[in-house]
C-alpha cells in the first residue's frame, strides 16, 4: 500500500508539473501564465517533500524517539521558502499584471507586445514594421531574363 500511495503521490507531482509547465508555454492571457507558474511551483514543492519524506520515520522535533528513523527537515526547510518566495512573485506578477491591464487595456500578451512595439517605435520616429512574409525586393518586380537555351538548341 505504501508503494502505490507513494506512486500515487509522485506522479500527482509530476503531473503538477506538466500542467504549470503546459500553461506557461501556451498560455496568451497574463493572468493564466501566473497560474500555471503557482501550479508548477506546487507540484515543484511537492515532489521535494517527497524525496524527503519516509513511511516508517518520524518528524525531527518529536523526542522521545531516538531510535526511529527521522524524516529529512531539509527539504521540508527548502519547501517552506519556496513557498515564502512563491507568494512573493505571484504578488508582484499580479501588481505588473495589473498595470498593464491599466496601461493597455488587455492581458493578451501578443496584444501587449504589439501596442509595446508600436509605442516604442513611435516613440524612436521608426516606421511600424510590415509583414514579415513581405516577399524582398522593390514592387514591381523587374522581367524575368531569359533562360539560356542549350548548345545543341542554339541555331
Amino acid at each position: 500500500m505504501n508503494d502505490a500511495t507513494t506512486l500515487t503521490l509522485y506522479l500527482g507531482a509530476i503531473g503538477l508539473l506538466v500542467i504549470g509547465i503546459a500553461g506557461l508555454v501556451l498560455a496568451r492571457h497574463l493572468f493564466r501564465v501566473v497560474m500555471a507558474l503557482a501550479i508548477a511551483e506546487a507540484g515543484a514543492n511537492l515532489l521535494l517533500v517527497l524525496t524527503g519524506f519516509r513511511w516508517d520515520a518520524v518528524a525531527p522535533i518529536l523526542t522521545g524517539a531516538d531510535r526511529a528513523p527521522m524524516v529529512d527537515p531539509v527539504p521540508q526547510a527548502l519547501v517552506l521558502t519556496a513557498i515564502v518566495i512563491g507568494v512573493g512573485v505571484q504578488a508582484l506578477a499580479l501588481a505588473l499584471g495589473i498595470r498593464l491591464r491599466q496601461a493597455y487595456g488587455t492581458l493578451d500578451l501578443r496584444l501587449i507586445r504589439a501596442r509595446m512595439v508600436e509605442e516604442i517605435d513611435g516613440a524612436a520616429g521608426l516606421a511600424p514594421a510590415g509583414s514579415r512574409d513581405r516577399p524582398a525586393g522593390e514592387r514591381p518586380l523587374p522581367p524575368p531574363r531569359p533562360a539560356a537555351l542549350p548548345r545543341e538548341a542554339r541555331p
